[in-house]
């Protein structure tokens, strides 16, 4: 059992990727899904200690906290089959494009649930969205100077995505309804409470739009 003293943090705070932690000897896949896949590691600590993990290996996935020159940020009104519900959330999607760069993912994906473009991009905030069980890396970026599409909105969405109500909400009022738990989406949560936080710093905290998105697990073990 550790001491006190060994349990005392005195280094940086700061995320780290650290494969090099733990020994991975074995890895079996589970299942392979149309979105994601699940594998179990076999892991063995410094002290000795052997565990089974179970692991979804997921592409990753952006978001967009549009604001408009109001200070409004835009939702979307989509049905997740998971929780039964509707949510109102920012644009989002899959980085399940090989290779592409998750900046031009979240462009994309503001054309194609919103119908708009944007002049600037700055990156918000990144999270994993369930590091005990998932790779799951998310980015969500601030996006101003806002023009619709001459096109507007493509349909290239069917079944959950057919159908997306959009409102323009006061980001303030945004972050009240978060508050009072009543929005639930993950990226609606941290985007609008991310994009209030980083407007009362004069937006001195955004980085910049074509930012490195990190990964803690870029190289998982080879599956078989």
């Amino acid at each position: 059992m550790a001491t006190a003293e060994e349990e005392r943090w005195l280094g940086e705070v700061c995320d780290v990727a650290a494969p090099e932690a733990v020994a991975v000897v074995d890895s079996v896949r589970r299942f392979t899904g149309h979105v994601w896949d699940v594998r179990t590691d076999t892991i063995v600590f410094p002290d000795g200690h052997r565990v089974d993990r179970d692991v979804i290996d997921h592409p990753g996935a952006v978001g967009v906290a549009a604001l408009d020159d109001t200070g409004a940020v835009l939702l979307i009104r989509q049905y997740r089959h998971p929780i039964r519900g509707y949510l109102f959330e920012l644009p989002a999607g899959l980085r399940d494009a090989d290779g592409e760069d998750p900046l031009v993912t979240a462009q994309r994906e503001l054309a194609e649930e919103a119908g708009l473009r944007a002049d600037r991009w700055d990156v918000l905030v990144d999270y994993f969205n369930s590091p005990g069980g998932s790779t799951e890396a998310f980015r969500c970026y601030l996006a101003r100077g806002l023009t619709a599409l001459p096109q507007g909105r493509q349909l290239t969405g069917e079944a959950e995505e057919a159908h997306l109500p959009q409102v323009w909400v006061p980001l303030d009022e945004a972050v009240d309804l978060v508050l009072a738990g009543v929005l639930h989406n993950p990226t609606t949560v941290t985007g609008v409470l991310a994009a209030q936080a980083a407007r009362d710093r004069g937006w001195r905290t955004l980085r910049p739009g074509p930012a490195r998105m990190w990964r803690l697990s870029d190289t998982p073990p080879t599956v078989p």
